[in-house]
Protein backbone atom coordinates (compact mmCIF):
# COMPACT_ATOMS: atom_id res chain seq x y z
CA UNK A 1 0.00 0.00 0.00
CA UNK A 2 1.37 3.46 -0.87
CA UNK A 3 0.70 4.61 2.69
CA UNK A 4 2.99 7.63 2.47
CA UNK A 5 0.75 9.09 -0.23
CA UNK A 6 -2.71 7.85 0.70
CA UNK A 7 -2.80 7.34 4.46
CA UNK A 8 -0.06 9.27 6.22
CA UNK A 9 -1.10 12.79 5.06
CA UNK A 10 -4.20 12.49 7.24
CA UNK A 11 -2.15 11.55 10.30
CA UNK A 12 0.22 13.39 12.59
CA UNK A 13 3.72 13.06 11.15
CA UNK A 14 5.20 13.44 14.61
CA UNK A 15 3.00 10.62 15.88
CA UNK A 16 3.88 8.44 12.91
CA UNK A 17 7.57 8.89 13.68
CA UNK A 18 7.01 7.90 17.31
CA UNK A 19 4.80 4.88 16.53
CA UNK A 20 6.97 2.84 14.20
CA UNK A 21 7.46 -0.92 14.69
CA UNK A 22 10.57 -0.32 16.79
CA UNK A 23 8.50 1.71 19.25
CA UNK A 24 6.17 -1.26 19.80
CA UNK A 25 9.17 -3.54 20.37
CA UNK A 26 10.54 -1.08 22.92
CA UNK A 27 7.16 -0.93 24.65
CA UNK A 28 7.01 -4.74 24.85
CA UNK A 29 10.52 -4.75 26.30
CA UNK A 30 9.52 -2.10 28.84
CA UNK A 31 6.70 -4.38 29.99
CA UNK A 32 8.89 -7.48 30.30
CA UNK A 33 11.70 -5.75 32.20
CA UNK A 34 9.26 -4.07 34.57
CA UNK A 35 7.53 -7.41 35.14
CA UNK A 36 10.81 -9.07 36.11
CA UNK A 37 11.65 -6.21 38.47
CA UNK A 38 8.33 -6.22 40.32
CA UNK A 39 8.53 -10.02 40.63
CA UNK A 40 12.06 -9.70 41.96
CA UNK A 41 10.85 -7.25 44.59
CA UNK A 42 8.41 -9.94 45.77
CA UNK A 43 10.80 -12.86 45.78
CA UNK A 44 9.54 -14.55 42.62
CA UNK A 45 12.74 -13.75 40.72
CA UNK A 46 16.28 -14.02 42.18
CA UNK A 47 17.86 -10.83 43.44
CA UNK A 48 19.64 -8.91 40.72
CA UNK A 49 17.97 -10.84 37.89
CA UNK A 50 15.91 -7.87 36.75
CA UNK A 51 18.95 -5.63 36.35
CA UNK A 52 20.90 -8.36 34.58
CA UNK A 53 18.03 -8.76 32.09
CA UNK A 54 18.02 -5.03 31.54
CA UNK A 55 21.79 -4.96 30.98
CA UNK A 56 21.52 -7.66 28.32
CA UNK A 57 18.35 -6.59 26.53
CA UNK A 58 18.33 -2.78 26.73
CA UNK A 59 20.79 -2.60 23.85
CA UNK A 60 19.88 -5.91 22.21
CA UNK A 61 19.13 -5.51 18.48
CA UNK A 62 15.73 -7.17 18.23
CA UNK A 63 15.04 -8.27 14.67
CA UNK A 64 11.83 -6.42 13.79
CA UNK A 65 11.48 -8.13 10.41
CA UNK A 66 11.74 -11.56 12.02
CA UNK A 67 9.16 -10.55 14.62
CA UNK A 68 6.82 -9.43 11.83
CA UNK A 69 7.33 -12.72 10.01
CA UNK A 70 6.62 -14.62 13.22
CA UNK A 71 3.16 -13.09 13.56
CA UNK A 72 1.95 -15.40 10.79
CA UNK A 73 2.72 -18.49 12.87
CA UNK A 74 2.05 -17.20 16.39
CA UNK A 75 -0.83 -14.82 15.72
CA UNK A 76 0.69 -11.79 17.42
CA UNK A 77 3.96 -9.89 17.70
CA UNK A 78 4.56 -10.77 21.36
CA UNK A 79 5.30 -14.44 20.72
CA UNK A 80 8.32 -13.98 18.39
CA UNK A 81 9.46 -11.04 20.51
CA UNK A 82 9.48 -13.15 23.67
CA UNK A 83 11.38 -15.91 21.84
CA UNK A 84 14.06 -13.45 20.71
CA UNK A 85 14.39 -12.00 24.19
CA UNK A 86 14.74 -15.39 25.82
CA UNK A 87 17.31 -16.53 23.27
CA UNK A 88 19.47 -13.48 24.08
CA UNK A 89 19.55 -14.13 27.83
CA UNK A 90 22.02 -16.30 29.76
CA UNK A 91 20.75 -19.79 30.63
CA UNK A 92 20.17 -19.01 34.29
CA UNK A 93 17.85 -16.09 33.44
CA UNK A 94 15.76 -17.67 30.71
CA UNK A 95 13.22 -19.22 33.10
CA UNK A 96 12.47 -15.82 34.68
CA UNK A 97 11.87 -14.02 31.40
CA UNK A 98 8.15 -13.52 30.72
CA UNK A 99 7.35 -15.43 33.91
CA UNK A 100 3.62 -15.78 34.57
CA UNK A 101 2.71 -13.68 31.55
CA UNK A 102 0.94 -14.43 28.30
CA UNK A 103 1.28 -12.80 24.91
CA UNK A 104 -1.87 -10.73 25.46
CA UNK A 105 -0.36 -9.25 28.62
CA UNK A 106 2.66 -8.10 26.63
CA UNK A 107 0.82 -6.69 23.65
CA UNK A 108 -2.10 -5.04 25.46
CA UNK A 109 0.24 -3.29 27.89
CA UNK A 110 2.62 -2.28 25.09
CA UNK A 111 -0.27 -0.70 23.19
CA UNK A 112 -1.29 1.23 26.30
CA UNK A 113 2.29 2.47 26.66
CA UNK A 114 2.40 3.41 22.98
CA UNK A 115 -0.89 5.32 23.24
CA UNK A 116 -0.05 7.19 26.43
CA UNK A 117 2.00 9.96 24.76
CA UNK A 118 -0.51 10.13 21.91
CA UNK A 119 -3.34 10.93 24.31
CA UNK A 120 -1.17 13.58 25.96
CA UNK A 121 -0.48 15.12 22.55
CA UNK A 122 -4.17 15.02 21.62
CA UNK A 123 -5.08 16.71 24.90
CA UNK A 124 -2.52 19.46 24.27
CA UNK A 125 -3.95 20.06 20.80
CA UNK A 126 -7.47 20.26 22.18
CA UNK A 127 -6.34 22.81 24.75
CA UNK A 128 -4.73 24.74 21.92
CA UNK A 129 -8.04 24.71 20.02
CA UNK A 130 -9.86 25.97 23.10
CA UNK A 131 -7.32 28.76 23.54
CA UNK A 132 -7.81 29.84 19.93
CA UNK A 133 -11.61 29.68 20.05
CA UNK A 134 -12.21 31.88 23.10
CA UNK A 135 -10.92 35.16 21.55
CA UNK A 136 -12.98 34.44 18.41
CA UNK A 137 -16.06 33.99 20.58
CA UNK A 138 -15.45 37.25 22.42
CA UNK A 139 -14.73 39.20 19.25
CA UNK A 140 -17.86 37.98 17.49
CA UNK A 141 -20.32 37.72 20.37
CA UNK A 142 -22.54 40.26 18.61
CA UNK A 143 -21.53 39.76 14.97
CA UNK A 144 -24.79 38.89 13.17
CA UNK A 145 -24.85 36.18 10.55
CA UNK A 146 -27.43 33.98 8.88
CA UNK A 147 -28.55 31.00 10.90
CA UNK A 148 -29.35 28.14 8.54
CA UNK A 149 -31.65 25.18 9.02
CA UNK A 150 -32.02 22.43 6.41
CA UNK A 151 -29.35 24.38 4.48
CA UNK A 152 -31.69 27.36 4.06
CA UNK A 153 -31.68 30.82 5.65
CA UNK A 154 -33.64 30.76 8.90
CA UNK A 155 -32.97 33.54 11.43
CA UNK A 156 -29.92 35.56 12.54
CA UNK A 157 -27.51 34.47 15.24
CA UNK A 158 -24.11 35.70 16.38
CA UNK A 159 -21.05 34.12 14.80
CA UNK A 160 -19.62 33.87 18.30
CA UNK A 161 -22.32 31.33 19.16
CA UNK A 162 -21.29 29.16 16.23
CA UNK A 163 -17.67 29.23 17.41
CA UNK A 164 -18.88 28.46 20.94
CA UNK A 165 -20.54 25.27 19.74
CA UNK A 166 -17.36 24.21 17.96
CA UNK A 167 -15.35 24.87 21.11
CA UNK A 168 -17.83 23.14 23.39
CA UNK A 169 -17.88 20.06 21.20
CA UNK A 170 -14.10 19.80 21.23
CA UNK A 171 -13.85 20.49 24.97
CA UNK A 172 -16.55 17.99 25.88
CA UNK A 173 -14.71 15.39 23.83
CA UNK A 174 -11.42 16.39 25.49
CA UNK A 175 -12.82 15.88 28.96
CA UNK A 176 -14.32 12.55 27.94
CA UNK A 177 -11.00 11.34 26.55
CA UNK A 178 -9.13 12.63 29.60
CA UNK A 179 -11.31 10.41 31.80
CA UNK A 180 -10.39 7.27 29.87
CA UNK A 181 -7.95 5.04 31.72
CA UNK A 182 -5.13 3.09 30.11
CA UNK A 183 -4.79 0.01 32.33
CA UNK A 184 -1.95 -2.45 32.63
CA UNK A 185 -2.64 -5.98 31.45
CA UNK A 186 -1.27 -8.91 33.44
CA UNK A 187 -3.14 -12.11 34.08
CA UNK A 188 -1.27 -15.00 32.55
CA UNK A 189 -2.70 -17.68 30.30
CA UNK A 190 -6.32 -17.58 31.47
CA UNK A 191 -6.23 -14.39 33.53
CA UNK A 192 -5.73 -15.84 37.04
CA UNK A 193 -1.91 -15.60 37.39
CA UNK A 194 -1.53 -19.38 37.53
CA UNK A 195 1.97 -19.27 36.02
CA UNK A 196 3.61 -17.59 38.99
CA UNK A 197 5.70 -19.37 41.63
CA UNK A 198 6.87 -17.77 44.81
CA UNK A 199 6.01 -17.03 48.42
CA UNK A 200 2.33 -16.26 48.94
CA UNK A 201 1.66 -17.36 45.34
CA UNK A 202 -2.10 -16.89 45.64
CA UNK A 203 -1.65 -13.15 46.37
CA UNK A 204 1.41 -12.68 44.18
CA UNK A 205 -0.42 -12.24 40.88
CA UNK A 206 -2.61 -9.31 41.84
CA UNK A 207 0.21 -7.73 43.83
CA UNK A 208 2.49 -7.89 40.78
CA UNK A 209 -0.27 -6.54 38.54
CA UNK A 210 -0.79 -3.54 40.82
CA UNK A 211 2.93 -2.89 41.20
CA UNK A 212 3.45 -3.23 37.46
CA UNK A 213 0.79 -0.59 36.80
CA UNK A 214 2.47 1.79 39.23
CA UNK A 215 5.91 1.22 37.74
CA UNK A 216 4.69 1.77 34.18
CA UNK A 217 2.47 4.74 35.00
CA UNK A 218 -0.69 2.94 33.88
CA UNK A 219 -4.06 2.51 35.56
CA UNK A 220 -4.67 -0.39 37.93
CA UNK A 221 -7.53 -2.57 36.66
CA UNK A 222 -9.82 -4.39 39.08
CA UNK A 223 -8.94 -7.67 37.36
CA UNK A 224 -7.06 -8.71 34.23
CA UNK A 225 -9.22 -7.76 31.26
CA UNK A 226 -8.27 -10.21 28.50
CA UNK A 227 -11.78 -10.55 27.08
CA UNK A 228 -13.34 -7.66 28.97
CA UNK A 229 -12.72 -5.03 26.33
CA UNK A 230 -14.37 -2.12 28.09
CA UNK A 231 -11.08 -0.16 28.29
CA UNK A 232 -10.61 -0.46 24.52
CA UNK A 233 -14.27 0.30 23.84
CA UNK A 234 -14.06 3.44 26.01
CA UNK A 235 -10.87 4.61 24.32
CA UNK A 236 -12.11 4.01 20.77
CA UNK A 237 -15.41 5.79 21.33
CA UNK A 238 -13.71 8.71 23.07
CA UNK A 239 -11.32 9.11 20.14
CA UNK A 240 -14.29 8.95 17.79
CA UNK A 241 -16.04 11.68 19.79
CA UNK A 242 -13.01 13.95 19.32
CA UNK A 243 -12.98 13.27 15.60
CA UNK A 244 -16.71 13.99 15.38
CA UNK A 245 -16.28 17.36 17.09
CA UNK A 246 -13.43 18.30 14.75
CA UNK A 247 -15.42 17.11 11.75
CA UNK A 248 -18.42 19.27 12.72
CA UNK A 249 -16.20 22.35 12.82
CA UNK A 250 -14.58 21.49 9.49
CA UNK A 251 -17.93 20.89 7.81
CA UNK A 252 -19.32 24.23 8.97
CA UNK A 253 -16.20 26.10 7.90
CA UNK A 254 -16.18 24.39 4.51
CA UNK A 255 -19.80 25.35 3.90
CA UNK A 256 -19.21 28.94 4.95
CA UNK A 257 -16.19 29.26 2.66
CA UNK A 258 -18.23 28.55 -0.47
CA UNK A 259 -17.71 31.26 -3.06
CA UNK A 260 -21.33 32.44 -2.95
CA UNK A 261 -21.25 32.65 0.87
CA UNK A 262 -17.67 33.64 1.72
CA UNK A 263 -18.32 34.35 5.40
CA UNK A 264 -15.05 32.74 6.54
CA UNK A 265 -11.87 31.49 4.93
CA UNK A 266 -9.16 29.07 5.91
CA UNK A 267 -5.79 30.58 6.85
CA UNK A 268 -3.82 31.55 3.75
CA UNK A 269 -0.49 29.90 3.00
CA UNK A 270 1.88 29.24 0.15
CA UNK A 271 0.24 26.69 -2.14
CA UNK A 272 -2.51 26.01 0.40
CA UNK A 273 -5.80 25.09 -1.26
CA UNK A 274 -4.52 25.34 -4.79
CA UNK A 275 -6.12 23.43 -7.65
CA UNK A 276 -4.18 21.31 -10.14
CA UNK A 277 -5.94 23.05 -13.04
CA UNK A 278 -7.81 26.16 -11.83
CA UNK A 279 -5.53 29.00 -10.69
CA UNK A 280 -8.36 31.01 -9.14
CA UNK A 281 -9.38 28.38 -6.59
CA UNK A 282 -8.69 28.43 -2.86
CA UNK A 283 -9.99 25.09 -1.69
CA UNK A 284 -10.73 24.39 2.00
CA UNK A 285 -8.01 21.75 2.14
CA UNK A 286 -7.60 21.73 5.90
CA UNK A 287 -11.30 21.00 6.25
CA UNK A 288 -10.97 18.18 3.74
CA UNK A 289 -8.06 16.66 5.66
CA UNK A 290 -9.94 16.90 8.96
CA UNK A 291 -13.07 15.33 7.51
CA UNK A 292 -11.09 12.66 5.68
CA UNK A 293 -9.35 11.69 8.91
CA UNK A 294 -12.59 11.71 10.88
CA UNK A 295 -14.34 9.42 8.41
CA UNK A 296 -11.53 6.91 8.83
CA UNK A 297 -11.72 7.15 12.62
CA UNK A 298 -15.46 6.39 12.45
CA UNK A 299 -14.65 3.27 10.46
CA UNK A 300 -11.96 2.18 12.90
CA UNK A 301 -14.35 2.69 15.81
CA UNK A 302 -16.85 0.41 14.11
CA UNK A 303 -14.26 -2.36 13.84
CA UNK A 304 -13.46 -2.05 17.54
CA UNK A 305 -17.11 -1.91 18.58
CA UNK A 306 -17.78 -5.08 16.61
CA UNK A 307 -14.93 -6.78 18.49
CA UNK A 308 -16.22 -5.85 21.95
CA UNK A 309 -17.67 -9.29 22.74
CA UNK A 310 -14.80 -11.78 22.80
CA UNK A 311 -15.07 -15.50 23.53
CA UNK A 312 -14.24 -17.13 26.84
CA UNK A 313 -10.71 -16.24 28.03
CA UNK A 314 -9.05 -15.14 24.76
CA UNK A 315 -10.29 -13.44 21.63
CA UNK A 316 -10.26 -15.41 18.39
CA UNK A 317 -9.69 -12.70 15.80
CA UNK A 318 -11.57 -10.00 17.70
CA UNK A 319 -8.56 -9.07 19.83
CA UNK A 320 -6.33 -9.21 16.77
CA UNK A 321 -8.68 -6.91 14.84
CA UNK A 322 -8.31 -4.13 17.43
CA UNK A 323 -4.61 -3.38 17.12
CA UNK A 324 -4.28 -1.47 13.86
CA UNK A 325 -7.59 0.45 14.11
CA UNK A 326 -6.75 1.60 17.63
CA UNK A 327 -3.33 2.98 16.73
CA UNK A 328 -4.51 4.38 13.40
CA UNK A 329 -7.45 6.13 15.08
CA UNK A 330 -5.12 7.88 17.54
CA UNK A 331 -2.77 8.98 14.75
CA UNK A 332 -5.67 10.22 12.63
CA UNK A 333 -7.24 12.15 15.51
CA UNK A 334 -3.91 13.77 16.29
CA UNK A 335 -3.47 14.67 12.63
CA UNK A 336 -6.98 16.10 12.39
CA UNK A 337 -6.43 18.22 15.50
CA UNK A 338 -3.16 19.62 14.18
CA UNK A 339 -5.16 20.94 11.24
CA UNK A 340 -8.04 22.08 13.48
CA UNK A 341 -5.75 24.10 15.73
CA UNK A 342 -4.18 25.90 12.77
CA UNK A 343 -7.63 26.47 11.29
CA UNK A 344 -8.98 28.10 14.45
CA UNK A 345 -5.83 30.13 15.09
CA UNK A 346 -5.85 31.64 11.61
CA UNK A 347 -9.51 31.59 10.63
CA UNK A 348 -10.42 34.60 8.49
CA UNK A 349 -13.83 36.00 9.42
CA UNK A 350 -15.68 38.31 7.02
CA UNK A 351 -18.48 40.20 8.83
CA UNK A 352 -19.21 42.21 5.68
CA UNK A 353 -20.05 39.00 3.82
CA UNK A 354 -22.25 37.95 6.72
CA UNK A 355 -24.12 41.28 6.45
CA UNK A 356 -24.41 40.86 2.68
CA UNK A 357 -25.93 37.41 3.07
CA UNK A 358 -28.35 38.66 5.70
CA UNK A 359 -29.57 41.12 3.07
CA UNK A 360 -29.60 38.57 0.25
CA UNK A 361 -33.37 38.22 0.45
CA UNK A 362 -33.86 41.95 0.74
CA UNK A 363 -33.98 41.44 4.49
CA UNK A 364 -36.82 38.93 4.29
CA UNK A 365 -35.00 36.82 6.87
CA UNK A 366 -36.56 39.23 9.38
CA UNK A 367 -40.14 38.25 8.49
CA UNK A 368 -40.62 36.52 11.84
CA UNK A 369 -40.02 39.62 14.04
CA UNK A 370 -41.99 41.70 11.54
CA UNK A 371 -44.93 39.35 11.89
CA UNK A 372 -44.73 39.63 15.67
CA UNK A 373 -44.76 43.42 15.39
CA UNK A 374 -47.77 43.46 13.08
CA UNK A 375 -49.87 40.86 14.89
CA UNK A 376 -51.26 43.15 17.65
CA UNK A 377 -52.19 45.71 14.98
CA UNK A 378 -53.50 43.53 12.14
CA UNK A 379 -54.16 40.15 13.69
CA UNK A 380 -52.05 36.97 13.59
CA UNK A 381 -53.08 35.62 10.18
CA UNK A 382 -52.83 38.94 8.38
CA UNK A 383 -49.47 39.69 10.02
CA UNK A 384 -48.01 36.40 8.83
CA UNK A 385 -49.35 36.88 5.30
CA UNK A 386 -48.17 40.47 4.98
CA UNK A 387 -44.69 39.79 6.34
CA UNK A 388 -44.31 36.95 3.82
CA UNK A 389 -45.62 39.09 0.94
CA UNK A 390 -43.20 41.88 1.84
CA UNK A 391 -40.30 39.41 2.01
CA UNK A 392 -41.04 38.16 -1.50
CA UNK A 393 -41.47 41.70 -2.84
CA UNK A 394 -38.16 42.76 -1.22
CA UNK A 395 -36.39 39.78 -2.74
CA UNK A 396 -37.75 40.51 -6.23
CA UNK A 397 -37.22 44.27 -6.15
CA UNK A 398 -33.99 44.45 -4.19
CA UNK A 399 -35.46 47.15 -1.94
CA UNK A 400 -34.92 47.00 1.85
CA UNK A 401 -37.43 44.83 3.63
CA UNK A 402 -38.42 47.55 6.11
CA UNK A 403 -39.18 49.94 3.25
CA UNK A 404 -41.31 47.39 1.37
CA UNK A 405 -43.13 46.43 4.54
CA UNK A 406 -43.87 50.05 5.44
CA UNK A 407 -45.27 50.66 1.96
CA UNK A 408 -47.62 47.67 2.06
CA UNK A 409 -51.23 48.93 1.69
CA UNK A 410 -52.32 47.30 4.95
CA UNK A 411 -49.34 48.65 6.90
CA UNK A 412 -48.73 52.12 5.44
CA UNK A 413 -49.12 54.85 8.03
CA UNK A 414 -49.84 52.45 10.90
CA UNK A 415 -46.26 52.00 12.17
CA UNK A 416 -43.38 54.48 12.32
CA UNK A 417 -40.55 53.84 9.83
CA UNK A 418 -38.09 53.90 12.74
CA UNK A 419 -40.00 51.09 14.46
CA UNK A 420 -40.02 49.00 11.31
CA UNK A 421 -36.31 49.61 10.72
CA UNK A 422 -35.43 48.61 14.28
CA UNK A 423 -37.62 45.51 14.20
CA UNK A 424 -36.05 44.29 10.96
CA UNK A 425 -32.45 44.94 11.96
CA UNK A 426 -30.71 41.50 12.24
CA UNK A 427 -28.22 42.85 14.77
CA UNK A 428 -31.09 43.50 17.18
CA UNK A 429 -32.58 40.01 16.80
CA UNK A 430 -29.84 37.79 18.14
CA UNK A 431 -31.75 36.42 21.11
CA UNK A 432 -29.50 35.12 23.86
CA UNK A 433 -26.41 35.02 21.63
CA UNK A 434 -24.21 37.25 23.80
CA UNK A 435 -25.31 35.51 27.00
CA UNK A 436 -24.59 32.14 25.42
CA UNK A 437 -21.09 33.22 24.47
CA UNK A 438 -20.44 34.46 28.00
CA UNK A 439 -21.76 31.23 29.48
CA UNK A 440 -19.73 29.08 27.10
CA UNK A 441 -16.52 30.97 27.86
CA UNK A 442 -17.09 30.61 31.59
CA UNK A 443 -17.49 26.84 31.19
CA UNK A 444 -14.47 26.53 28.93
CA UNK A 445 -12.31 28.47 31.39
CA UNK A 446 -13.27 26.28 34.34
CA UNK A 447 -10.20 24.12 33.77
Amino acid sequence: MPAALLQHPFMSLRALTECQAQALVEAMLTFELALAEVQEARGAVPEGAGQRMRDVLASHPFDVEAIAAGVASGGNAAIPFVKQGRAALPEDLKRYWHQGATSQDVLDTALMLLLQPRLAAIDALLVRCRTAAIPLMRQHAATPMVGRTLMQQALPLAFGVKVAHWALGLEQARRRLAAVELPVQFGGAVGVHSGLDGPGWDDLGLACMDALAERLGLAVPVLPWHTDRQPIHALATALDAVSGAAEKLALDVALLTQTEIGEVAEPAGEGMGESSSMPHKRNPVRCALIRGAARQVHGHATVILNAAAQPLERGLGEWHAEWAPLIDAALLVEGALEQTAVLLEGLEVHPQAMARNLAATGGGIMAEPASKLLAPVLGQDAAKRISAEAAEAARESGRPYAEVLGAHPEVAGRLAPETLAQTTDPALYLGSSQRQVQRAIAWLEET
